[in-house]
């Protein structure tokens, strides 16, 4: 099975000067900490990796440099996290595919492992929404029940074949999507299994994810001998 790693972020939200995925924690660029998990999976023959063209080489070399054992390319990404994958699907040869965030570095190998070992071809990692949430922007427009929603997480895995069709028909219509179960679910009516995953499995995206981030990899990581 091929893993598409999204490492497209800028650091906008971040307010740094380099890609969030390039930022360090415990000393370490974040997309190794990922990387590294990946690499650590017999079932994974390849990994693409999308990134803006500017960080192409620089990427390469750091992949180079841990020494990671995994097949990889990378290749430049599109101008949306959605075309970003649509691209990576172009390489991808195998009848799956995963997707993941490279600013997902806390993700275990296990959750990896648990997704590709299920028979469904469709699957994403999912948890209990903890918090109340309501629709509206500037008032109240819906309440909606929090029982029956959940945070979608990534990885993600599916039929390779299906989700690019989903991606065509998302082309042609210009439609966006943040994440690919909400599109192959919106176009193919496809079944999409939800597995539960982990609260330290956050998205580092803010200055204060970073903290969170030290904080998890310093008591949650290191204290694992199987990540």
């Amino acid at each position: 099975m091929e893993l598409i790693l999204l490492a497209g972020g800028v650091g906008k939200r971040m307010k740094q000067t380099i890609p969030k995925q390039l930022l360090l924690i415990g000393g370490k660029p974040i997309i190794i900490h990922t990387l590294e998990r990946v690499d650590s999976i017999q079932a994974i023959s390849k990994i693409i990796i999308t990134t803006p063209a500017e960080y192409i080489d620089q990427l390469k070399n750091l992949v180079r440099k841990y020494k990671l054992k995994t097949p990889f390319i990378v290749i430049e990404g599109g101008g949306s996290r959605q075309e970003s994958v649509k691209k990576g699907l172009e390489y991808v040869t195998s009848e799956h595919v995963m997707i993941h965030e490279a600013v997902r570095p806390f993700v275990l190998r296990e959750e990896f492992e648990a997704l590709i070992e299920m028979k469904d071809e469709n699957v994403t990692l999912g948890l209990d929404i903890p918090f109340t949430v309501l629709e509206g922007k500037d008032k109240i427009e819906k309440i909606l029940e929090r029982s029956t929603l959940f945070n979608v997480q990534l990885p993600q895995k599916f039929s390779t074949k299906k989700l690019k069709i989903a991606h065509e028909f998302a082309e042609k219509e210009h439609k966006e999507f943040t994440e690919d179960a909400s599109m192959i679910f919106y176009y193919l009516n496809e079944e999409v299994k939800v597995k539960k995953g982990t609260e330290y499995n956050i998205k580092v995206t803010t200055p204060i994810d970073m903290v969170i981030g030290e904080i998890i990899y310093k008591d949650f990581i290191l204290g694992r001998s199987s990540v």
